[in-house]
């Protein structure tokens, strides 16, 4: 168990020793931060398990709880929020969010069967005390805890989503009812193993579900994305760059840069904003620049202009950084000392200090040049279908491989460069989410004009590939979707992958290889019943995983 001056925090891929951070977080949280995000987890779990008791006596959504539960759930999601009192500020509405549901409960007579679980209104002064005993040790059993967390990942990755999606209007009363009655499940001290893993499944089922709900709400707002090739070198004015996932964020930044003199670049996840039709009008969006998000200290620096976090992804600068006064945060996104952006009542955010700090700022300096190719979502797909179908007939294509999810720091992070350099050439690759930061610059060339990096954007566009493979499963006439000539070797860092990896696994897709680790969370009894079940399994060496997978 924990001592007095440590923590325990195992949510991640990059987690100490593999086992879990009891001192700091690998990703630089410290352990007062990782008590506070356990505390506002406990205020989390108490409203849902009130809401959800509620909902079922009949009472609708409500939406303040609804969205006190996304933006806290998304708020503990690794590398998003550092800023303590932004967290014991959510904490707070949290508290007085659950009293008020609280005396609506005892008003209608809904009985709360688990009442001492999620009483507890708590003053600041109570804050140390009870943040320790809300951790994830809280659950003795490992195997509970297992499954217990699995969900509550699941969860935050869920919750990134649904954050997006709603911000351009999609919403869903039954994804929001769901996540009350898996937190629910979670804070029953009573809970089965069976209902646990009932639970885990079962939120694979709306991960599927709340990707479907984002892709609308982006194809929706900005139109299916097309084949876009993306400019990787500057220009010659001042610039903005927006790192993170919040498409709107992108859309409100353009909208009010437009006719200013100022550029607009992504940075990591955001790089996708350009495959949009109705963002990529945008004349001065003009590039991505730099890589994935664990290079942004030596990036940011040479950027020269402000930097706008819209998401998670935020690597703690060092105190000499020379950016660290032109960084803005917005949403769940947050660090102690720089400014942040709060969404307006129109939905909307002001971006006019980041203007007026971009115009003061020189040009980012070229850390490369060129151009890499991407906007391979499902529409632009299904449009190439019959050219897939007829190279994968005819044998020009062998194989696909799906290698979504994210990227990392870890040298054994390595093994996807080498993977996909080391694929042989009718071999196809897959991929979305910041993982592709590890070939989309490599040059594999193509296959009958299909370029063998077919990326599809942001993480939540594996649900891309998902909808893709159940396209060819009916073209092919196949009776399971693992008959197809698709292997799944996926890279995972956070929450959002584990969303993905548990939708693809209610989709019944098996023999799926994550890495470069197996996850902390997910103890030996849960992990037989993965493998047992699904196939799950670790990565292996480069030339062993494509002599049994690719080759056999």
């Amino acid at each position: 168990m924990t001592t007095a001056n440590d923590m325990f925090c195992f949510q991640c891929q990059e987690t100490a020793k593999g086992t879990g951070c009891t001192i700091k977080g690998v990703c630089g949280k410290t352990s007062t931060t990782a008590r506070w995000q356990d505390l506002l987890l406990s205020v989390v779990r108490g409203v849902a398990t009130i809401e959800h008791a509620l909902v079922e006596a009949g009472e609708p959504i409500d939406q303040q709880a609804a969205t006190f539960m996304v933006d806290a759930l998304f708020t503990t999601i690794t590398n998003a929020n550092f800023d303590d009192q932004a967290i014991l500020g959510k904490v707070d509405a949290g508290i007085a969010l659950k009293k008020q549901l609280l005396a609506r409960a005892q008003e209608l007579g809904v009985d709360l069967p688990h009442y001492n679980e999620v009483k507890w209104g708590g003053e600041k002064a109570d804050y140390e005390t009870e943040s320790r005993r809300e951790g994830v040790l809280r659950n003795s059993n490992e195997d509970l805890r297992s499954l217990k967390e699995l969900t509550v990942l699941g969860l935050k990755g869920m919750a990134a989503y649904y954050e997006h999606a709603a911000r351009l209007g999609q919403m869903s009363d039954e994804i929001i009812a769901f996540m009350y009655k898996a937190l629910a499940t979670v804070t029953n001290p009573d809970a089965t193993m069976q209902q646990l893993l009932d639970t885990v499944l079962e939120t694979g089922k709306y991960g599927v579900d709340v990707m479907a709900l984002l892709d609308k709400a982006n194809t929706e707002a900005y139109g299916n994305p097309e084949i876009t090739r993306v400019n990787i070198g500057v220009g010659k004015n001042p610039g903005i760059l927006i790192s993170g996932h919040d498409l709107k964020d992108i859309e409100d930044l353009l909208e009010q840069t437009e006719g200013t003199g100022i550029d607009v670049y992504t940075h990591g996840e955001m790089l996708p904003a350009h495959y949009y039709p109705r963002l990529k009008k945008y004349k001065h969006l003009v590039g991505n620049y730099g890589n994935a998000w664990w290079k942004q200290k030596e990036e940011f620096a040479t950027f020269n202009g402000p930097i706008v976090f819209t998401t998670n992804c935020i690597v703690p600068p060092t105190p000499t950084a020379n950016y660290r006064d032109r960084v803005f945060t917005t949403n769940s996104a947050g660090y102690p000392g720089w400014k942040h952006i709060a969404t307006g009542p129109d939905g909307h955010k002001d971006y006019s200090q980041v203007i007026a700090l971009a115009k003061t700022c020189a040009a980012p300096q070229e850390i490369e040049s060129g151009s890499i190719v991407g906007g391979f979502a499902h529409n632009q797909v299904f449009a190439l279908a019959d050219k897939i179908v007829e190279a994968v007939k005819s044998g020009a294509i062998r194989k696909f491989v799906v290698m979504g999810g994210c990227d990392g720091r870890m040298r054994s992070r390595n093994y996807y460069s080498e993977f996909a350099q080391a694929l042989p050439h009718d071999v196809v690759i897959l991929t979305s989410g910041c993982a592709k930061y590890k070939y989309n610059k490599l040059n594999l060339g193509d296959i009958d004009g299909i370029p063998r990096v077919l990326d599809a954007g942001q993480c939540n566009d594996s649900y891309s590939w998902a909808v893709v493979a159940l396209k060819l499963k009916e073209i092919f006439g196949a009776n399971d979707i693992n008959e197809l000539p698709i292997f799944f070797n996926i890279a995972w860092y956070e929450q959002k992958a584990v969303i993905v990896l548990l939708a693809l696994l209610h989709l019944g897709v098996k023999n799926i290889h994550i890495g470069p680790t197996l996850p902390a969370f997910v103890s030996p009894g849960v992990l037989k019943v993965l493998v047992d079940n699904f196939g799950l399994s670790g990565i292996g060496t480069v030339e062993d995983d494509i002599k049994q997978y690719i080759e056999a």
